[in-house]
């Protein structure tokens, strides 16, 4: 887990763990550094942390949903020791990463978890790829036959599922647009809160800096999505400066 606060003597207004993409089979808790540095700067508690992969320690997506559950009590645990404000946390990440966090919180909700957002996330509805592709993904991911349904996170849409906030390319060729649609919708329709920021023409992985030109524009707009909804003083002056960052391993953290 790399750790990133806000200035030194400076309590955290919210909190958020992220969690980086790679298909189940790459990326590490440097990934989505670059971002949780940028929300360090906005006041904000960010850790990314990393998760055994699929060959490297994981035998199947069950083992990398179990290292996610784990990191966000291990985040928990941290956020207190830095003061109640950061008693609300939310979590999140990128593609599979994304996936992960959200399929965590959505199948067996942590009340710590008030809030969910996710670059360019996976998995949003499994089933409606066609059968040969499904069988292929279990395979990938090491799952029996026909327990697909079991990952696809718009299954698991229901009353009361945290706010979330999703940031998606018109033509990712990972994820299509149409798929988180559809989970957008479903939730809406469920009563929660659901917003989806399309980005027109960008492709997957767009989020990272350098890359179409969006950083600082999902940095802005997860900013302030953490602080409406998870913040504990809204009548606090947003801190601007440059973050303190440490790296924990998650046994200590």
């Amino acid at each position: 887990m790399r750790v990133f606060e806000p200035v030194e003597r400076t309590p955290p207004r919210a909190g958020i763990v992220l969690f980086h993409g790679g298909a189940l089979r790459e990326g590490s808790a440097d990934g989505l550094a670059p971002h949780c540095r940028a929300l360090a700067s906005r006041g904000i508690l960010a850790v990314s942390a990393g998760y055994r992969l699929l060959g490297r320690g994981a035998t199947s997506i069950d083992d990398c949903v179990a290292d996610v559950r784990r990191a966000v009590d291990e985040f928990g645990r941290l956020a207190a020791s830095r003061g109640p404000r950061t008693a609300r946390l939310a979590s999140g990440g990128s593609s599979a990463g994304a996936h992960l966090a959200m399929l965590a919180a959505m199948t067996a909700p942590d009340p710590g978890v008030a809030a969910l957002v996710a670059f360019n996330p996976a998995g949003s509805d499994l089933l409606s790829v066609e059968p040969e592709a499904q069988r292929r993904l279990e395979q990938q991911v090491g799952i029996a036959p026909n327990r697909l349904i079991e990952y696809s996170l718009v299954e698991f849409v229901r009353p009361g599922n945290p706010p979330t906030q999703i940031h998606h390319g018109t033509r990712d060729d990972v994820e299509p647009i149409d798929s988180v649609r559809r989970f957008r919708d479903s939730m809406v329709h469920a009563g929660n809160e659901c917003t989806l920021i399309e980005y027109e023409h960008a492709g997957h992985g767009f989020h990272y800096p350098g890359n179409g030109g969006h950083f600082n524009q999902i940095i802005d707009a997860t900013a302030r999505f953490l602080l409406d909804r998870i913040a504990t003083s809204h009548a606090d002056t947003p801190v601007v400066g440059p973050p303190i960052s440490s790296d924990l391993d998650q046994d200590s953290a």
